[in-house]
C-alpha cells in the first residue's frame, strides 16, 4: 500500500491596493493551484481594499518616484496600463479573483487590519475569510512557496 503525499501548498501575501500590487499574487496563486496546489493568498495593510466589495475595481498604478506625486499623474499612469492589459489580453482584476476562487485559491484577510481599518465582515468579498497573524503563520511556516509581494 502507498501512502499518499500530502497536498503541497502555497501562500502570497498581498499588503498593496495598487495595480502592481494586485496583480502578482492573483496570477502566481491561480497558477500553484492549477499546479495541484493549496494556495491562499493572504491580503493585509492596504491589500485589505482588493479583498473589500468594490475594492478591486478602485485599483491604480502609481508611477514610482518623483512621478507618482505629480497631480493627476496617477489617473493617467492607469489608464496606460490598463490599456497595456487590455492590448496584451490579460484577464481584468475582478475576473482574475473570480477565476481564483473557481480555481480554489482562498482570499484570507487580516484580523488585525480589519480591526485597524475598523471594517466589518460583510464588507469582504464573497468567499473570503478571515485569520489572526498565528493561524495565517501556522499554515505558512509549511508552505512550498510563501511569498510577500
Amino acid at each position: 500500500m502507498t501512502a499518499t503525499k500530502p497536498k503541497e501548498t502555497a501562500a502570497f501575501i498581498c499588503s498593496r491596493d495598487t495595480l502592481d500590487g494586485a496583480y502578482p499574487p492573483l496570477i502566481l496563486a491561480i497558477n500553484a493551484a492549477r499546479a495541484g496546489m493549496e494556495t491562499k493568498v493572504f491580503y493585509t495593510f492596504m491589500g485589505i481594499n482588493l479583498a473589500c466589495k468594490g475594492g478591486i475595481e478602485k485599483a491604480r498604478f502609481i508611477p514610482p518616484g518623483v512621478m507618482g506625486a505629480v497631480p493627476g499623474m496617477s489617473a493617467i499612469a492607469t489608464g496606460m496600463m490598463k490599456k497595456k492589459i487590455d492590448k496584451a489580453q490579460i484577464p481584468s482584476l475582478a475576473e482574475l479573483m473570480e477565476m481564483a476562487q473557481l480555481e480554489g485559491v482562498e482570499l484570507v484577510v487580516c484580523r488585525m487590519t480589519i480591526d485597524m481599518m475598523e471594517l466589518k465582515e460583510d464588507q469582504l468579498v464573497e468567499g473570503a475569510i478571515v485569520w489572526n497573524a498565528e493561524e495565517f503563520i501556522k499554515f505558512a511556516k509549511d508552505c512550498k512557496i510563501c511569498l510577500f509581494i
